[in-house]
């Protein structure tokens, strides 16, 4: 593509980028190189010695163009194709509908469980021929089988016996990008924005398309262009021009386009005197907008929306509800087959009880009321992307509402790109918890495939980490979690480990020496940072604002719930948030068997301990113990543990190259740096209430609480534009 030349003579005359960003991470995982190991080179060539793919629309076309660039690298050599499905050792590409009758009748699928977008990868016998057949109902089908294919020999797969029926179980897998029109990104630490408004629709940079194929590689099949926190210009004819044209880019990947709707665009944009979602007036207006953008993007994806949370307008601003706002956004859009995502990331200043109970207060109470083409989207914690959080309450509670999980893939809360952070492991943790809403075993990841009470439309989003950084994510171990996300929007019920493992031969390397280390060093890098951060339960400590390093100490804000000393409750007599019965009764917000645990500090486990209890510093932990010692241990581990993660990838550095060993390797230096802040600022300032030294094994700050309380960052990445 005319973007790796581009971007070679960029390297070639930037010193300091050939240190910090190398084009192999330009690639991400799909940086197809031919396979070394000679028993699999023999084996691909002889599977590949011919190929027969059906023409078709533009999705097949896109398939067949990966299909070929891939296989040329893999292989080393261009692939030939024929016009006959029967040729001797022929790898067969086609729609079930196209298939020869008795070879789709072996293959002994049931293809209705295939729906649109799955695919069938299978070795067979037929006619007296050993064939390899790719196969599904739709063109999409075939377009994500295909990458499905080149991934299994990028990563020395044996297609010899293979036998994979694969579909996905969410319908709509989506990136939410927090992107603001001026280019910036809230929340984002990989730079500008990758979307030129100025330049489109004219000018398609080749990034776009990039882009999309990343996506479709990984069965991502929607985006949210513009910020949640939106403007009303992008639904202009100015701006929807441009995204006609970046829907017409993704459109041959499978990918639907979505905008961020500002609830007050009426008054902003329309010349409207109210946005009241009962007024007549305001109805006819979004119904004029949805048929004009429709004229535009006949696939468009309908409208997410933030309203009433932070300041943003809605319906409540009028004494309406969130169920008036979001369906009569639904009307305007059912003609068209369109969606409504409606956040559910409400918490307000007039709400004195706890924040993390306003979501759940707020839609409960309406469940069964939205349309049926209404999605309502809920983080996967109560409070705000957390290092870690118990699942939110509101999963399982909506029985006769879909619910989306939106997941954070950008690391607001995580240490930015600076830090090495496997979320999947976060993921899992989140799907895999028990609600116990229709029983033992009633997990978020049933809530959200539809399957605990039979759901229709179903969805997950990933706040995107994705900006215009040669490497994409800004982190090159970042790409894992937007990578990782793809995979369990397709599969909520895959393990972190087989990611992890996925990934890193896909993207680094297919040598044991190097994946089993690295893979270990991912699964551990999470609860590192968990450790350094807010460890045993602690939770929104981050210094305000931009939430860039440690700031429990905030306490002066307007709105109580925006000051860290709201969520720690730290005091001379201990430490927590009691949200048992005798404190601000959250747990009732869960099913009794879930709340039975949670109310019980002997039962509940120790992640969750300090979230939901107050506690004496000087209570005994499972291990024996004190909190204050537990506490400050924990800080402790979090800073070895990164130590570790260093010294993990010294060992890897003969299977890496020299620029990819440094990226990475200074960036690990910076988040050992900023763990010993966490732990050093956290530690004294908690010890002004314990007043109990530290144990034995725990570093002694070499600076003063003075000291940490003086840093200021103004210019930290992310921050988000103010709206005033």
């Amino acid at each position: 593509m005319a973007i790796r030349k581009i971007l070679l003579l960029y390297i070639l005359f930037s010193s300091n980028l050939v240190l910090c960003q190398t084009l192999e991470n330009y690639d991400l995982w799909l940086g197809y190189s031919k396979t070394e190991n000679p028993e699999l080179s023999r084996e691909y060539q002889e599977l590949f010695q011919f190929i027969y793919i059906e023409n078709g629309n533009e999705i097949l076309a896109t398939a067949q163009k990966e299909l070929i660039a891939g296989l040329e690298k893999i292989l080393g050599d261009k692939p030939e194709f024929t016009t006959v499905q029967n040729s001797k050792n022929t790898v067969i590409i086609a729609k079930r509908e196209n298939l020869d009758r008795s070879l789709a009748e072996k293959l002994g699928t049931d293809f209705n469980a295939l729906g649109k977008d799955g695919f069938i990868l299978k070795r067979t016998l037929w006619d007296g021929k050993q064939l390899t057949i790719l196969t599904a109902n739709e063109d999409l089908g075939i377009l994500y089988g295909v990458f499905r294919m080149l991934h299994l020999l990028q990563t020395e797969q044996s297609l010899s016996e293979i036998h994979l029926v694969d579909a996905p179980k969410i319908d709509l897998r989506m990136l939410n990008h927090w992107d603001n029109l001026d280019r910036t990104v809230e929340r984002g630490y990989a730079g500008f924005s990758l979307w030129n408004w100025q330049k489109l629709p004219e000018y398609i940079d080749p990034r776009y398309i990039d882009y999309a194929r990343a996506n479709a590689s990984i069965g991502i099949n929607a985006v949210s262009l513009t910020n949640v926190n939106a403007n009303a210009l992008i639904l202009t004819p100015m701006y929807l021009e441009k995204v006609e044209a970046l829907a017409n880019v993704f459109r041959p990947y499978g990918i639907k386009v979505f905008l961020t709707a500002r609830f007050s665009a009426p008054m902003e944009i329309g010349g409207l005197e109210t946005a009241d979602p009962l007024n007549q007036e305001v109805q006819n207006w979004w119904n004029s907008k949805a048929g004009e953008i429709y004229d535009r993007i006949p696939d468009f994806g309908g409208f997410l929306v933030k309203a009433n949370s932070e300041g943003q307008p809605g319906p409540q601003n009028y004494d309406r509800t969130h169920v008036d706002g979001a369906n009569m956004l639904a009307k305007a859009l059912k003609p068209h087959n369109g969606n409504v995502i409606w956040r559910a990331f409400v918490y307000s200043e007039h709400d004195a009880d706890d924040r993390a109970k306003q979501a759940y207060s707020e839609f409960v109470p309406y469940d069964g009321t939205f349309m049926e083409n209404v999605l309502v989207q809920v983080k996967n914690g109560p409070i705000d992307f957390q290092p870690r959080e118990p699942f939110h309450p509101m999963f399982g509670a909506m029985p006769k509402t879909p619910l989306m999980m939106e997941f954070q893939i950008t690391q607001e809360y995580l240490g930015f790109s600076t830090h090495l952070v496997y979320l999947p492991k976060l993921f899992e943790e989140v799907l895999d918890s028990d609600t116990y809403r229709e029983g033992k075993g009633s997990t978020v990841a049933k809530v959200i495939d539809g399957s605990l009470h039979q759901k229709k439309l179903t969805g997950m989003a990933g706040v995107a980490n994705i900006g215009n950084d040669l490497n994409w994510t800004g982190h090159p171990f970042a790409q894992a979690n937007w990578y990782g996300f793809g995979r369990l929007a397709w599969d909520p019920y895959l393990s972190s480990e087989d990611i992890a493992d996925e990934w890193l031969r896909a993207t680094y390397s297919n040598d044991p020496k190097f994946v089993e280390p690295v893979r270990a060093m991912l699964l551990m890098s999470r609860e590192a940072v968990v450790n350094y951060m807010n460890p045993l339960g602690l939770h929104h400590i981050f210094d305000t604002g931009h939430h860039y390093g440690p700031g429990p100490w905030v306490s002066e804000l307007s709105r109580p719930e925006w000051n860290p000393t709201y969520y720690h409750r730290a005091n001379d007599k201990g430490i927590g948030f009691d949200r048992t019965p005798s404190g601000s009764n959250a747990t009732a917000q869960y099913a009794p068997e879930v709340a039975k645990i949670f109310n019980n500090p002997k039962a509940i486990p120790e992640e969750y301990l300090l979230w939901f209890h107050h506690l004496p510093w000087d209570y005994k932990l499972k291990n024996g113990q004190t909190l204050w010692n537990g506490i400050a241990v924990k800080y402790q581990e979090g800073v070895d543990q990164v130590e570790g993660m260093i010294a993990t990838w010294e060992s890897v550095k003969p299977y890496i190259s020299e620029e990819q060993f440094r990226e990475v390797r200074m960036l690990l230096d910076i988040q050992l740096k900023e763990a010993k802040w966490w732990r050093d600022a956290c530690l004294l300032y908690f010890q002004t209430f314990s007043k109990k030294e530290l144990p034995d094994g725990v570093e002694k700050p070499t600076k003063t609480l003075e000291y940490f309380k003086s840093l200021k960052f103004p210019f930290a990445p992310g921050i988000r534009p103010r709206w005033d």
